[in-house]
């Protein structure tokens, strides 16, 4: 099986080891003095791209549950990792109806915790709405 990979430099490890330990419910699997690595088999990756070029970089990272119950769980997490959590509830976003929250972490990178229940045709709604129309032409 692959497995996909994300880095994030860190201000402070102790206090991002802190916040992950929390925020993944898991201790590091390796830990060094500038160094922790969490080999999670839980949570999947559900990496997605938004065409943004004016702004071009780490949009955000994610934890998607499969369930209400999935979620009720992240959320807990999302608590301990004692930060401030925006909720945004049910809303439409990236082409999904989902209910989220969201924190960020020590670094300014923002996570959300979310269970996706259907499909949507547009971008989002409200706070999650495009407010110019992106196209871009290029097939794949």
């Amino acid at each position: 099986m692959k497995r996909f990979h994300v880095n994030v430099r860190v201000k402070s490890l102790h206090e991002s080891l802190a916040f992950y330990t929390a925020l993944f419910g898991e201790k590091p699997t390796v830990i060094k003095e500038d160094y922790a690595k969490w080999m999670l088999e839980d949570p999947h990756i559900n990496f997605a791209i938004s065409l943004h070029p004016e702004n071009a970089g780490i949009e955000h990272l994610g934890i998607q549950a499969e369930s209400e119950e999935e979620l009720a769980e992240v959320y807990g997490r999302l608590k301990r990792a004692k930060g401030a959590i925006r909720e945004e509830g049910k809303c439409t976003c990236c082409y999904a109806k989902s209910e989220k929250s969201w924190i960020t972490d020590p670094q300014g990178v923002d996570w959300e915790a979310f269970y996706t229940f259907g499909e949507a045709t547009m971008y989002g709604e409200g706070a999650n709405a495009r407010t110019t129309s992106i196209i871009e032409t290029t097939a794949i």
